[in-house]
């Protein structure tokens, strides 16, 4: 795998920071592509001498020439297309959101087709593309700009035979999950270990994820061999954010009555209905133990 060349771009967010800490394990050349500079996710979970073998980029996806030279400079052979706002900052500012997130992505096909990439670009949709109903018709900005990503991503296969495929997470939990509107379960996780009370302010139904078995999906997404425009939900296990502190308690027993949640649903339905990327995941129960773990090093450590 010393061959491999990947951009990774919005890598100093959670699933970016597992992705690049993940192939630079794996013996590939990983350029971060970020407009951010605060690498505290990854060093969260890399260690400094792996961080080091990161070659980072201070690059905006909006800006198409910057990104042409990138893949040119860097020799990119496999593109993990990361880079987002997620539904507060959407919310916040749609304008931002819609060049970050559509023309961004845009740019992203546009730099790889004129660069020539063999791979399959691999790139993050969202549950947010459905509705409470499965249906899809997404209830945020956020979703709407994710279908015409897809959509983006369908033009340009059929032409200009630009490969790749979409995975679709739900509730992304882990080490590095710090914000977004489903970024409560990782934080009531992070309180448990450190002793202190979490209201998560969502309740019903989800399917969470666990970062690094994400990670591995978007990895071996662009290492496949496909041709076309795919698009895939990640597999999870329904549960109630009831039963998801439950889990939470099992772990840290003493966090018992600590960790509380409003009883309002996400706009988002309780199972994910579209095709499962074929993926390894990693048992909730075990994936929840690790991520206390993680936390509790981190603060023995700091």
């Amino acid at each position: 795998m010393s061959g491999e060349r990947f951009l990774v771009s919005g890598v100093l967010g959670c699933i970016g920071a597992w992705v690049a800490a993940s192939l630079v394990r794996d013996g590939a050349t990983v350029v971060g592509y970020d407009l951010g500079e605060d690498r505290h996710r990854l060093e969260l979970i890399a260690a400094p001498d792996e961080i080091a073998e990161i070659t980072f980029v201070r690059g905006d996806v909006t800006d198409l020439a910057q990104l042409e030279r990138t893949l040119a400079e860097h020799e990119i052979t496999h593109v993990i297309h990361l880079a987002a706002l997620q539904v507060p900052f959407v919310k916040a500012n749609p304008p931002l959101g819609a060049a970050v997130n559509v023309v961004g992505t845009v740019n992203v096909f546009e730099a790889a087709h004129r660069h020539g990439l063999q791979t399959p670009i691999a790139y993050a949709s969202t549950a947010a593309v459905y509705d409470a109903s499965g249906d899809r018709h997404p209830r945020t900005l956020y979703g709407v700009f994710k279908v015409a990503n897809e959509g983006t991503a369908e033009i340009y296969w059929a032409d200009a035979e630009v490969t790749s495929v979409a995975i679709r997470p739900f509730t992304v939990f882990g080490p590095g999950r710090d914000q977004g509107l489903t970024s409560g379960p990782t934080l009531a996780m992070e309180a448990a270990a450190n002793g202190e009370p979490y209201r998560i302010a969502f309740g019903g139904r989800t399917e969470l994820h666990y970062a690094p078995d994400v990670a591995r999906g978007f990895i071996a997404a662009a290492r496949s061999s496909r041709r076309g425009a795919y698009a895939y939900d990640f597999p999870g296990t329904p549960v109630s954010i009831a039963e998801v502190v439950e889990t939470i308690e099992a772990a840290v027993p003493e966090a018992r009555g600590t960790i509380t949640f409003d009883d309002v649903p996400l706009p988002f339905p309780d199972e994910l209905p579209g095709e499962r990327l074929d993926a390894q995941t990693t048992p909730l129960e075990e994936a929840v133990r690790d991520t206390i773990e993680h936390f509790r090093a981190a603060v023995r450590t700091a």
